[in-house]
């Protein structure tokens, strides 16, 4: 029977507040699965007119699919959110791209027909289970010189970049992760990163049960002379500190996505409507590149330029490889659209839960950017792949 590609349509999206890995962060004494479910039960509250059994899929991407955030993560979050026990669920992983790929595999699944609504999201619990625990690369990569060593230190390849792109200074680096400190505490203050906040029960053994209400990472008030004093770890004279980079953080996102005519049955009100997607790999010592050829393929196939992109948001994995993507398209460090409430080098970057917050805070961006047509979220992935979505606003003036 011949089949019809469907709108796909971002309802609502939520996520814990991040905090810091380790032993003294938020939630050092708090499962990665109860984060999860946490966002996953707010969507759903939020959402009172989508009756559970509606969801068709749960889709949680987890870097380290292990522990707390193994056992098939999206149908064990489900089950524990109290999703009817036929709601199926899936684990996904790409890497820090993981939230991303469960919103496109989900949301091409909606295109093509075969559900209706689906949650997706993902996890990061680095204090518990750090970046590349229990992994064993094949010696074949070194031995047989596939990949330079550095691809495998997520800094080092940052530093590589440094060297590709000489123009990008330490200085400019660490002026880059200022202004997304300011824009951060600009946003909290302005109170525009919180409602998308979920309020999370944390437990310390010194001082018992607590409520995370705001990001833990952010430094306010942090200036360009406070970041030129930080070493540089991943290389000796380097550019790389932990001033200009993500840091590693804990956290939760999930998302709900609807055909948009779903959508309207149900009464969910859409915040902005999916156009097209693109993933695309690059050499893994400078993945941080990634995001140029994914958004290069997805303007070209959907006849669009830089100009027609009125926001941009961008993870920070490091502030050296957003200069590297401004630098190739031409756009000025300060440009308005990009990351305009700041990015992960002040709120964080819990891996696979990163693409979600991108989304959200987009999707929020266009509620006040009514003259905006098209966004953009796009982030480098480890082992040297990029991925970009392109977005509509569906609250813009004159409609599609």
């Amino acid at each position: 029977m011949p089949r019809t590609a469907r709108d796909v349509v971002f309802v609502d999206g939520v996520r814990t507040p991040f905090g810091k890995a380790g032993p003294k962060g938020l939630y050092a004494q708090t499962r990665a699965d109860d984060l999860v479910v946490r966002a996953i039960r707010e969507l759903l509250r939020r959402n009172p007119s989508l009756p559970p059994e509606r969801v068709d899929e749960v889709a949680i991407a987890a870097t380290t699919q292990t522990g707390d955030q193994g056992l098939t993560i999206g149908r064990s979050a489900a089950v524990l959110a109290g999703l009817p026990k036929s709601v199926p669920g899936y684990a996904i992983d790409r890497m820090c791209a993981g939230a991303m790929t469960a919103v496109t595999t989900a949301g091409a699944g909606i295109s093509f027909g075969s559900y209706d609504v689906v949650i997706a999201g993902g996890v990061e619990h680095m204090g518990r289970h750090p970046m590349g625990e229990g992994v064993d690369p094949n010696p074949r990569f070194l031995a047989d010189r596939l990949v330079d060593p550095s691809a495998l230190v997520m800094g080092s390849t940052a530093e590589n970049l440094h060297d590709r792109f000489p123009g990008i200074t330490r200085r400019r680096a660490d002026a880059y992760a200022a202004r997304s400190q300011a824009k951060v505490a600009e946003a909290y203050a302005a109170g525009r990163v919180q409602p998308d906040l979920v309020p999370t029960a944390v437990r310390s053994a010194e001082r018992g049960f607590g409520l995370a209400t705001e990001d833990e990472p952010p430094r306010p008030g942090t200036t360009v002379a406070d970041l030129a004093a930080l070493k540089t770890p991943f290389r000796a004279h380097g550019n790389v500190t932990a001033g200009n980079a993500a840091g590693l953080n804990d956290g939760a996102t999930a998302c709900l996505l609807a055909a948009e005519d779903v959508a309207a049955d149900l009464g969910l009100t859409p915040r902005m409507r999916l156009v097209d997607f693109s993933f695309a790999g690059v050499e893994p010592e400078v993945m941080g590149v990634g995001p140029v050829p994914a958004t290069e393929r997805l303007l070209a196939r959907n006849a669009l330029t830089m100009d027609d992109i009125g926001l941009i948001e961008i993870n920070e994995a490091f502030a050296v490889q957003v200069l590297a993507f401004l630098e190739h398209f031409k756009i000025a460090d300060d440009d308005a659209r990009v990351n305009p409430w700041g990015g992960a080098i002040a709120l964080g970057h819990p891996l696979a839960a990163s693409g979600v917050r991108l989304m959200n805070q987009l999707s929020r961006l266009f509620e006040e950017r009514t003259d905006v047509r098209y966004g953009i979220t796009t982030m480098c992935v480890g082992m040297g792949m990029g991925g970009t979505v392109l977005w509509e606003n569906v609250n813009r003036e004159g409609g599609k």
